[in-house]
């Protein structure tokens, strides 16, 4: 049985790999919850090869901004919703210059209260050099707290390096290798 789940890892580390994996490997209705934008060619082609990749019996539901809406209106049992990426997420609320504080809080309680799982892909940017630009170090600094307040959340973390998994936390083990 799936359960709600934090995947983290670096750029092409693999993560969204394992992500599909885990959904895959559930059997149940499998959603798809894209969070990036095709704002150039080479984004819309990083789309495209992600919608081959996962096949046809993938539901795909683009939503930039609206994560918290979209997870209390679509999480439910007998399906597992995919939202690939938070990384991307936090882009777009940044960009859009909202309150990622609130916004982050308004998520936090969404998975606090889900009736389904859903497997969560995030990049992991706090192992290298720090941003030249004080709007690279913000992001930085919000997607580190981001994904600590997603962790508490999820019963289940893996960091994924190289593509191989490991579990940082488990239903069993609140913290520590398992």
């Amino acid at each position: 049985m799936i359960e709600t789940t934090l995947v983290l890892g670096g750029a092409r580390s693999g993560k969204s790999l394992h992500a599909e994996a885990l959904v895959e490997a559930s059997g149940l209705e499998k959603i798809y919850v894209a969070t990036g934008r095709a704002g150039d060619g080479e984004m819309t082609e990083r789309i495209a090869l992600h919608r081959e990749r996962r096949g046809t019996d993938w539901q795909t539901i683009e939503e930039p901004l609206d994560l918290a809406g979209i997870l209390a209106g679509e999480a439910r049992k007998g399906r597992v919703l995919l939202v690939d990426c938070l990384t991307l997420w936090l882009t777009n609320v940044m960009l859009e210059e909202r309150d990622v504080e609130a916004e982050t809080v308004a998520l936090a309680r969404s998975i606090e209260s889900l009736a389904g799982p859903v497997v969560f892909v995030s990049n992991e940017v706090g192992l290298g050099l720090v941003p030249e630009t004080p709007l690279g170090r913000e992001f930085r600094d919000w997607q580190g707290r981001l994904n600590q307040t997603v962790a508490r959340s999820a019963p289940h973390v893996i960091f994924v390096a190289a593509g191989l998994p490991l579990t940082l936390k488990d239903n069993r083990n609140q913290g520590g290798v398992a």
